[in-house]
């Protein structure tokens, strides 16, 4: 592999209600509600856990029916509840995470199926119960999302959800640097950043950039004030590259690239008003600096 280093933006879902999660002990039942507003169509929930941890899992929709407990098999498992089809898949462990992720499928009951009658061209709406019933845990982390991007009607959200924990993949690799967002007008974190998790098995994000009211060019020509983290990261892969110009390019330092770039980048972050322990689940080690991380020679 050549000498490289990945930026990724940890994602925009830092304040809103897309996300939630909680830890599952031993012998215990948990209820997670979700709000399904009026009008969806279709709805996708994925859960992720460690896939050491068995727990059992049932579905309720806001008539009180309830299906489950689900089985961790191969292939689609299809339930029906009220006007609602769900779609379920157990996903397995990859070469590259030892988490498992479960999707939930909500779709409009096949209107083709003679035994079927579709009442609705949308999704039961109200408040569904997702519950997890502790089998044989060893850890207990769970995280549930729902679809980013403003894809969801408004109503439809989780009652209780949980800032910590939303950075999105490839966010959670380990060996990228993973870039939150700051605002550079108020020198204070971008609420809409993704945000690290004290149970992750190591620190994210790595450190924050400017991403509120950036001004860039737009489509179809001119410039546009935009806000996101896929507006901060550019700032770190800029700084990146002059780092491993300097080091690499102009022979200063031919081994500056990777982990160790990581490194230099994370040491040279400014402290961000308000923060006072380092590293940061919103800001990781604080705000990049490209001339402090420059090393001295």
């Amino acid at each position: 592999m050549g000498k490289l280093a990945i930026c990724v933006g940890m994602g925009n879902n830092g304040s809103d209600a897309l996300h939630c999660g909680g830890k599952l002990s031993a012998g215990e039942i948990q209820e997670i509600e979700l709000g399904v507003g009026p009008f969806e169509p279709n709805l996708n929930i994925q859960l992720w856990k460690d896939y050491e941890d068995e727990m059992e899992i049932y579905l309720e929709n806001p008539s009180g029916e309830r299906v489950g407990p689900l089985k961790e098999a191969l292939g689609a498992q299809r339930w029906s509840l009220g006007n609602t089809e769900l779609l379920i898949y157990y996903g397995k462990p990859a070469p590259y995470h030892v988490t498992q992720e479960i999707y939930v499928d909500f779709l409009v009951k096949d209107e083709a199926d003679p035994l079927r009658i579709q009442q609705s061209s949308y999704i039961d709406s109200g408040v569904w119960k997702i519950i997890l019933v502790a089998g044989n845990i060893k850890n207990g982390e769970y995280f549930l999302w729902l679809p980013g991007g403003k894809t969801l009607n408004p109503g439809t959200a989780f009652y209780l959800p949980r800032a910590q924990g939303t950075l999105t993949i490839p966010a959670t690799a380990r060996r990228v640097i993973s870039v939150g967002a700051y605002d550079a007008r108020l020198n204070a974190y971008a609420d809409f950043s993704g945000r690290g998790s004290c149970n992750l098995p190591y620190p994210k994000p790595d450190l924050t950039a400017p991403g509120v009211d950036i001004l860039a060019p737009r489509a179809g020509g001119g410039y546009a004030r935009f806000s996101g983290t896929s507006f901060s990261t550019p700032f770190v892969t800029g700084a990146a590259a002059l780092l491993m110009e300097w080091g690499i390019i102009r022979g200063n330092d031919p081994y500056l690239y990777g982990e160790k770039l990581k490194a230099y980048l994370r040491r040279g972050a400014r402290p961000l008003p308000g923060i006072e322990r380092y590293p940061d689940d919103m800001v990781g080690w604080g705000a990049l600096c490209t001339a402090q991380s420059l090393p001295e020679i």
